[in-house]
């Protein structure tokens, strides 16, 4: 695992010498020597290299990686091209085509985001080949929730956007009356008509920002 060498690095440093990360560290090491594990290790921390801290306008919570061959790559939701975009993707950028006239890309390559302000964070990082949920309670969420505590405690307005349960949770951990909270169903197909569609995310962000005199964010990821 690459160290996370941005200005996350010194609000994260309490983390590292705490027992669960440093049974944590161990868990993933021999994961990865023992079984296919997907990111690739050096992908594992992206959300947190590809967002500084200083950076973050919004954050988007996932919940676990992709588990299928070259899909995930360290940022929720992403897949790294030529793969196609799975369907909570694909849902999400039939919401941006209806709530912004964003035209639906070729490709599931959210880097653009991440390079603007957009935390691509999962709740768990790693996640064994074609398991889901399988890194699920090895350490990982609370890692993720110290990183949600963290932007919690920024005093500069962020937007956080809670899709499905497991992201809905987190938002006990959000009680700083400078940031919009944003919640809806999980984009997937299971749940995306109980009103994921038409919740309008990315306008909303997009408002919220501009009103805090912050840059609003580009959605439209470009054909490749």
């Amino acid at each position: 695992m690459p160290p996370i060498s941005n200005d996350w690095a010194k609000y994260l440093k309490p983390e590292y010498g705490k027992p669960y990360y440093k049974e944590l560290y161990l868990k993933i090491n021999e994961e990865y020597r023992t079984h296919k594990i997907f990111p690739p290790a050096e992908d594992i921390f992206n959300a947190f290299h590809l967002t500084p801290l200083h950076n973050v306008k919004a954050v988007i919570l996932g919940q676990d990686p992709y588990h299928n061959d070259g899909q995930a790559h360290g940022l929720c939701f992403s897949v790294k091209p030529p793969v196609d975009p799975p369907p909570s993707l694909v849902n999400i950028y039939q919401e941006l085509h209806d709530d912004l006239g964003c035209y639906i890309p070729n490709n599931g390559y959210l880097t653009k985001w991440a390079e603007q302000g957009v935390l691509m964070l999962n709740t768990v990082l790693t996640v064994r080949a074609h398991q889901a949920n399988s890194h699920r309670g090895i350490g990982w969420e609370e890692f993720t929730d110290a990183a949600i505590r963290i932007l919690n405690e920024q005093d500069r307005p962020i937007v956080f956007i809670l899709w499905g349960r497991p992201a809905q949770m987190k938002e006990k951990m959000l009680n700083n009356p400078n940031h919009l909270i944003l919640k809806a169903p999980h984009p997937s197909p299971l749940s995306a008509y109980r009103g994921f569609f038409g919740s309008k995310p990315f306008s909303k962000t997009n408002q919220f920002l501009e009103e805090h005199g912050i840059e609003p964010i580009d959605w439209q990821i470009e054909n490749i």
